[in-house]
């Protein structure tokens, strides 16, 4: 990408941060019992925080949106207003209308900002990446000068107790950690949130900017069957049955509207794959371990940080403890926001150095897509 940098980046995240034993003070308790699975999957997944757009009443106080305008507003300072942007890309897993677009949603939510081109991806965790390719496109076609990619999330919304049905044995999830995926993991994960990052065609000045080299997505979709889904019920040959092939009385009481997860196959494919995928990506760009200073990993928990570690250290990339950069355990997973959540923190903490190279992971189970996004220090 010849002259496309990230040049500023923002986040929002609603409320205080919910400490783990405080979660079903706002998520409800399901069937009015404490959760039997949520002390073992917490202990795997490594999360001791996360933000709700919730009150303890369950209230709102922030929609998806609200959340994405506020991040967007960060990104101003002196010499960049909203209304000098020329594109805005936006992702969501968690889509609060059909229609309108949530970039056109978005965009009204900033009647600052002038009129600008804006572009939906919705899906789950890659869009971010997705937005943020199309905002490198942009650039460096030379269609435009600036342009935001921003991603939100409010799951909250699908995590409260009224949602759920109770959990399973819990002997059976001590045996087997990767069972209490099967039940309520998701309750225990998700965080609401939202990240913001500035692409220019020309660096910052007076600071460091983040050149975008490339952005590598690619689906496995054709070779596997749906992993996580929502608004839809699977069947027993794999395919999946749309929430508007169901009647209207059958939407509840099969829980279409509930997010569901495959853990079978989300433990038999999402390392193993995004391994593959990225060592198509080494041969293709001809970069090596040695190319890679720090490694932003989105993981939906750190059960899969060492079979990841392990992973990539087969194909030569091999990164120091200390630079594999995560903010999982303090903010949750916030799906699509993740990845640009990693690297606004990373961007503002005062550790990087000119010339170093970023690796930014992003793996996606819905149907297995998978993101990787090449940053240098300028």
């Amino acid at each position: 990408m010849d002259n496309v940098f990230i040049t500023q980046t923002s986040h929002f995240y609603p409320n205080e941060p919910v400490p783990n034993d405080e979660m079903e003070d706002y998520l409800g308790l399901v069937n009015n019992n404490k959760s039997l699975s949520r002390p073992i999957v917490l202990r795997n997944n490594g999360i001791k925080s996360r933000y709700y757009a919730l009150d303890k009443q369950g209230n709102m106080t922030h929609s998806s949106i609200q959340m994405a305008a506020n991040a967007i507003r960060g990104l101003e300072e002196e010499g960049f207003k909203l209304s000098d942007a020329d594109v805005l890309a936006y992702g969501t897993a968690s889509p609060e209308q059909f229609m309108p677009s949530p970039a056109a949603m978005v965009h009204g939510e900033l009647p600052e900002a002038g009129n600008m081109e804006v572009v939906s991806f919705q899906g789950s965790c890659c869009t971010s990446a997705e937005a943020l390719k199309y905002c490198c496109y942009a650039l460096a076609s030379g269609d435009a000068d600036e342009a935001i990619c921003a991603a939100s999330e409010r799951t909250s919304a699908l995590l409260r107790a009224e949602n759920f049905k109770a959990e399973g044995d819990v002997i059976a999830l001590n045996k087997r950690p990767i069972l209490a995926f099967e039940k309520d993991f998701l309750r225990w994960m998700l965080s609401d949130g939202a990240a913001a990052v500035r692409l220019s065609r020309k660096p910052a000045e007076g600071r460091l900017s983040l050149k975008v080299e490339w952005v590598e997505l690619t689906s496995f979709a054709n070779e596997l069957e749906t992993c996580m889904y929502l608004g839809a019920e699977k069947n027993a040959d794999g395919t999946l049955r749309g929430w508007n092939m169901f009647p209207q009385d059958e939407w509840l009481p099969k829980s279409v509207f509930s997010l569901k997860q495959d853990t079978r196959l989300l433990g038999d494919n999402i390392v193993k794959l995004g391994g593959l995928f990225l060592e198509r990506i080494m041969k293709k760009r001809n970069f090596s371990g040695e190319d890679v200073d720090w490694f932003l990993p989105h993981m939906s928990s750190l059960f899969f940080k060492d079979q990841m570690k392990q992973n990539i250290e087969e194909l030569g990339l091999v990164v120091d403890d200390d630079h594999w950069f995560y903010n999982l355990p303090r903010i949750g997973n916030v799906g699509s926001v993740s990845a640009l959540a990693m690297i606004d923190e990373l961007y503002h903490s005062g550790k990087l150095k000119k010339g170093e190279h970023l690796l930014v992971a992003v793996p996606e189970s819905a149907r297995f897509t998978y993101g990787y996004i090449y940053l240098t220090v300028y």
